[in-house]
């Protein structure tokens, strides 16, 4: 790969994430994955080497240096653990996503009641947006938060939410007033325990199997009034900035899982022989290879200038996100479909890690917005830029 002139202490986040990746995941991500089996040893992992705090500020027990939200260095480390397993890697993004409405919204009592216990790998979090008939349409949720005095009232069900059980703070999305449309959304932090807050069935996936995909139950769940993340309507300010913040995050995930699926085609070529030769011999081989390598070169290339200019406070960067979720996850689908082929028959084989690349991209152009979402949010910033040209 090419130079990112990393500082030493991307350098270290780079390299800690890797030892994790090829040390603790490669041994187990077939029999994880086989199993459905949640990394609890994995986050545990992760925690003690700090890399939970990537993305929190040194002032709450991270290593994030302010202005910088460490969005860089989590795509650093999603990339080096989705080399090896993207499905691992997502039970470790998802808590970064469930914790940006806090890191973005909340109070200082809340960033540090819950910040600390995140950074040190101690406590999951999840992100509760989506509903079985709200997706790309958020608005269109049915969960409710009914104020009673000193608490709100939570009553409704999330969907397909990633870390579902596993975490333990949970940063939830609910209608508190229904008239005021968009304004009437807000957003709360939920610890799980609470009376009232139960969890469906472990999710049977195409990929991504050892993260854990479940619903989140609120019936009539009383939480603290002090539990609102800023003021009551904020929920969509709250829900954009973190999927904004999130988004080059699952660009890198996608972005490792090409990576990785390349590095494999790549080896297995250099064994496999075919017509007395080994088939990386074979120019019809290179060429695939080559493809793919100039892909994920522009992928990475673009997730980190995007991350690298949220981090530096850039304004109206919502499109250039959107572009590095949906472009890394466009790639990655083809780079692993073209490394299957690249090992014809075997690669079908779940003897093989290819299908398994191949399933667990497929998930990268779906979640935090599908990818026609993002081509919408690309559409109107173009169209924003245009207009502020003729200006």
């Amino acid at each position: 790969m090419l130079d990112y002139h990393f500082t030493e202490m991307q350098e270290e986040i780079k390299n800690l994430a890797h030892e994790i990746a090829e040390n603790d995941i490669r041994p187990v991500r077939a029999e994880y994955d086989k199993n459905h089996q949640f990394p609890t040893d994995i986050m545990q992992k992760c925690g003690q080497a700090g890399l939970f705090g990537v993305f929190i500020p040194e002032e709450y027990g991270g290593i994030a240096q302010s202005p910088a939200k460490g969005v860089m260095e989590l795509c650093i480390a999603v990339e080096e653990l989705s080399k090896v397993c993207g499905s691992i890697a997502i039970s470790y993004a998802g808590t970064a996503l469930g914790t940006f409405p806090i890191l973005l919204e909340g109070s200082e009592e809340q960033k540090k009641k819950y910040l600390p216990d995140i950074a040190e790998g101690k406590k999951l979090a999840a992100f509760g947006l989506t509903e079985a008939n709200a997706g790309s349409d958020a608005l269109a949720m049915q969960t409710s938060a009914k104020k009673e005095g000193n608490y709100y009232v939570l009553n409704g069900t999330k969907q397909w939410i990633t870390n579902a059980q596993e975490a333990d703070i949970y940063t939830v999305f609910a209608i508190t007033d229904r008239a005021r449309g968009a304004r009437g959304l807000s957003a709360f932090i939920v610890e799980k325990g609470t009376p009232g807050f139960s969890f469906g069935k472990l999710e049977e996936k195409l990929g991504i199997c050892s993260s854990a995909t479940r619903e989140l139950i609120f019936d009539d769940c009383k939480i603290p009034a002090e539990n609102l993340l800023g003021k009551e309507g904020m929920g969509v300010k709250a829900a954009i900035g973190t999927l904004n913040h999130s988004r080059p995050g699952v660009g890198a995930q996608a972005l490792g899982i090409a990576a990785g699926a390349l590095n494999e085609a790549v080896a297995y070529a250099k064994e496999r022989v075919q017509f007395g030769k080994k088939i990386i011999e074979f120019q019809a081989i290179q060429h695939i290879l080559a493809d793919a390598a100039m892909q994920i070169e522009a992928a990475r290339a673009l997730i980190f200038s995007v991350a690298r200019a949220v981090d530096a406070g850039q304004k109206d960067f919502a499109p250039y996100s959107a572009m590095a979720k949906c472009f890394a996850s466009d790639v990655a689908m083809k780079v692993t479909t073209d490394m299957i082929q690249v090992a014809g028959g075997y690669g079908y084989m779940k003897e093989y890690p290819f299908e398994k690349y191949f399933r667990d991209a497929k998930i990268t152009q779906i979640y935090e917005g599908a990818n026609q979402i993002q081509r919408n949010e690309i559409a109107l910033g173009v169209i924003r830029e245009s207009i502020r040209k003729k200006d």
